[in-house]
């Protein structure tokens, strides 16, 4: 495995090069995530309890066959796996793209990759507290007279793990939104203008995610939209590359 070096925008670096960079960095997150898998699976009895937390007291979950005891609690560790090593994935998919950019775009781009975990964890947060809890007790509730509920594990917390992940990534909005605004690909106005259908789209991704009742999907758009709204005020803060503070200064006539 190659030795990852810094390189910086004015280097030329060969085809070779380059694809020996991107295998060196995908073995690193590869190794990462091993590592995060057999941390998680070592402690799976907490963090299975972890996933059981939004549900109602004294609800029991059930399996079907004989592996699936197994093969669910390794998808969750998978899930929990992916969360723990996502800080590192994306600061090495950060590296690996950074030299692309100009000194001016990197200073603007910096800050906002540092905001990705954060966001994510913050998305994952309010899913499991905010969302998950309510979701539920509708779900299992409604029409209770009619049906005799019994939750199956492996239907469980693959709903747990993908809301979570969902929503970590619906939370890297601002993240995205200031990402083009700083590289000049669409200016704050224009987000404000088209907030119309930006709220569309995100009613239309809130009604994709694994959820249907109207409880969810009220909790899901409200802050999808606050987060949007937010976002443009921001960027309007930042400003854009010929307002902000990194632009290049102009050459002064002699």
């Amino acid at each position: 495995m190659a030795r990852l070096k810094s390189v910086s925008h004015e280097d030329e670096l060969s085809l070779v090069e380059h694809l020996d960079e991107l295998r060196t960095r995908i073995i690193v997150c590869v190794s990462v995530l091993v590592v995060s898998m057999s941390l998680c699976f070592w402690q799976n009895e907490h963090l299975l309890e972890i996933a059981k937390g939004p549900l109602p007291a004294g609800q029991d979950l059930i399996t079907l066959g004989v592996t699936e005891q197994f093969t669910t609690t390794l998808t969750v560790s998978a899930y929990f796996a992916i969360v723990l090593a996502l800080p590192i994935i994306i600061y090495q998919a950060y590296a690996y793209v950074l030299p692309a950019f100009s000194d001016t775009e990197r200073r603007s781009v910096r800050p906002l990759i540092f905001l990705a975990p954060i966001l994510f964890i913050g998305g994952a947060v309010f899913a499991y507290f905010v969302v998950m809890p309510p979701a539920i007790d509708f779900l299992l509730n409604f029409n209770d007279e009619q049906f005799i509920s019994q939750l199956r594990a492996r239907e469980y917390y693959s709903f747990f793990s993908t809301m979570l992940i969902a929503l970590g990534l619906i939370f890297e909005i601002p993240l995205a939104i200031l990402a083009v605004t700083r590289l000049g690909i669409v200016t704050p106005d224009q987000l404000a203008k088209n907030r119309r259908y930006a709220i569309l789209v995100i009613a239309i991704v809130a009604a994709l995610l694994p959820s249907i009742d109207p409880v969810t999907l009220m909790l899901e758009i409200v802050p999808i939209v606050v987060l949007y709204e937010l976002s443009i005020l921001l960027a309007r803060a930042m400003g854009t590359p010929k307002e902000g503070a990194y632009s290049e200064p102009s050459a002064q006539e002699p």
